[in-house]
């Protein structure tokens, strides 16, 4: 069953976008290559300060391991102060 997460990452000023664009593309590049990772998109809104997330990973245990992997990563060291709304459903 595909799992699929979609929200938003919401800045509270420009220091944490800077974070955001600073850390971002590494984090994108290495969730591709994750094992399970069917899609993995982060867009900047026309709000400098939100970001659009929108992932889809082929079951629960591969969206488990993106999680784990996230917490330990530059990424989610970065950007753990940084609110996150986000949605997940299986299909």
């Amino acid at each position: 069953m595909t799992l699929y997460l979609s929200g938003r990452l919401i800045c509270s000023d420009a220091k944490q976008a800077e974070i955001v664009r600073a850390h971002l593309p590494e984090h994108i590049r290495l969730t591709h290559l994750e094992p399970g990772c069917q899609s993995f998109q982060v867009t900047q809104t026309d709000d400098p300060l939100v970001w659009m997330v929108e992932e889809a990973f082929t079951d629960r245990a591969a969206f488990e391991a993106h999680q784990a992997c996230t917490r330990v990563s530059d990424w989610g060291h970065a950007t753990t102060d940084i609110p996150r709304e986000y949605e997940i459903r299986e299909d």
